[in-house]
């Protein structure tokens, strides 16, 4: 048996078999595309394979080094590779800038940053390994775009023969001369290897006298500039002092570029990630740094608490109590997962959750509170009573006792609201009902949401919440 064979054997241990056999097919028989910065949201739908189940897939083959997985800053304007990371620890505080549209973004886990895998060189070589021997197109498309941009073969033929008036590869230290017809309209000479722009505003009456246009390519992370010229004759001068090659384009900005670069589908963010069990369990050592402190715009967290566990210790025994404690836990831990949550620490009897959306929480929070009642019906008892709150906002990812974790006023306010429930009630807030998809679910059950003022502690102002009862 091979080591590829034993690893794939291996992965079988630990992931879903039938993810494991789409993974191993898609190494054999995929292109040298297909097998880089891998969508595996994407993979999930064209395999018809559930979606957490990939994720996990392709975690723990990650983790055999079967993949390289890598955290990509991406432009929210076009689609673009703006950094592309090894692990979450190097990703910059500061803002990223695109010089296709010329404007500056602070890295948000929520939409920003995406996560691919690669196959590794040591299982399948493919072109984007050596990313300087790609041919220019197919760098563009696999080294500058993300999996998220909807590309197909008709719109970037597109790309080629409507946008482009012209396209180069200019190695190192070489220089180029190109002469061009400029259109009335709005070009871009775009460089995709130094991530460099500079816009032409072609306007006014034509002219039959030849313009003249010098660029320089270097490591410098230059602003974008705009030059006015006519329509008519331009001798564009292009000159390559990076120390790479570098793979110059002149774009029309017209419709077909805006069309292609607008299409997306969906990507597997960093925030979602951030809130896979498997992520957590598995690439623990591969969070953030302690000082880095990455925004979150949308966050929901649940947290949960055993009411009256003291006294279910004295009163059954501390045996009888941990065993208790331990099936709640365990009752508990399913639901998170199954609901695309992750657990993101345990306090004595307390839980605190995260998940990408609010329908998420609340479902989850419902099967929580079902557990229980099962798990009382059980013994033939009442005692087991678990309070939940649940809350949504912007929050910061940071590491807190060398463990990933939340900081913020939304995190607060989950854990104050968890603190109202009494008897098995479910405590939410405004942002979290206001969801369609929570208004549905609650709906669809038949639970009307009782409306309250309540004073939280450490919160200065009252916050309307809402009980589930």
């Amino acid at each position: 048996m091979s080591d590829i064979q034993a690893q794939f054997s291996v992965l079988k241990q630990t992931a879903d078999p039938e993810v494991v056999d789409a993974i191993a097919q898609l190494i054999a028989n995929g292109d040298d595309r297909d097998l880089n910065r891998i969508n595996v949201l994407d993979f999930a739908d064209r395999t018809g394979l559930d979606q957490e189940k990939v994720i996990s897939g392709f975690l723990h083959a990650s983790r055999l080094g079967l993949f390289d997985m890598s955290w990509n800053v991406l432009c929210p304007g076009c689609g673009g590779v703006l950094g592309a990371h090894a692990t979450l620890k190097s990703l910059k505080h500061e803002d990223y800038n695109c010089a296709l549209c010329a404007a500056g973004y602070e890295a948000s886990v929520d939409e920003m940053v995406e996560v691919a895998f690669t196959v590794s060189p040591r299982v399948r070589r493919i072109g984007a390994h050596d990313p300087d021997t790609l041919p220019i197109w197919e760098y563009v498309r696999q080294m500058f775009w993300s999996s998220g941009v909807d590309i197909n073969e008709e719109s970037f033929s597109r790309l080629i023969n409507e946008v482009t008036l012209e396209a180069l590869e200019l190695p190192a230290g070489e220089k180029a001369i190109l002469s061009l017809n400029l259109p009335s309209q709005f070009i871009i000479v775009f460089e995709p290897v130094t991530h460099s722009a500079h816009f032409l505003d072609v306007q006014g009456e034509p002219t039959s006298e030849r313009q003249q246009l010098s660029i320089m390519f270097n490591k410098l992370e230059a602003p974008t500039g705009t030059t006015v010229m006519r329509p008519g004759p331009l001798r564009l001068t292009l000159e390559n002092q990076s120390g790479n090659r570098v793979l110059p384009s002149v774009w029309i900005a017209a419709d077909a570029l805006h069309e292609m670069i607008g299409k997306r589908k969906p990507i597997l963010t960093a925030k979602r990630m951030l809130s896979n069990q498997t992520f957590r369990d598995v690439f623990k050592a591969d969070n953030l740094n302690v000082d880095q402190r990455l925004k979150i715009t949308s966050l929901t967290f649940l947290f949960t608490d055993l009411k009256g566990s003291t006294a279910l210790y004295e009163r059954v025994g501390d045996l009888s109590a941990f065993d208790l404690v331990r099936a709640h836990f365990r009752a508990l831990l399913e639901i998170i997962a199954a609901e695309k949550g992750a657990v993101v620490k345990t306090i004595g009897d307390a839980v605190m959750a995260t998940f990408v959306r609010p329908e998420h929480a609340i479902t989850a929070g419902l099967h929580m509170r079902a557990a229980m009642d099962e798990l009382n019906k059980q013994r033939g008892a009442n005692d087991l009573i678990l309070k939940i709150g649940i809350h949504e906002g912007p929050c910061l990812a940071v590491m807190l006792n060398e463990r990933q974790d939340y900081f913020g006023q939304t995190v607060n306010i989950a854990a104050r609201v968890q603190s109202l429930s009494t008897a098995q009630e479910i405590h939410i807030t405004g942002p979290v009902l206001d969801v369609p998809a929570v208004a549905e679910i609650l709906q669809q059950r038949e639970i009307k949401p009782i409306q309250k003022q309540a004073a939280l502690r450490g919160i200065a102002d009252k916050m309307v919440v809402y009980e589930i009862p």
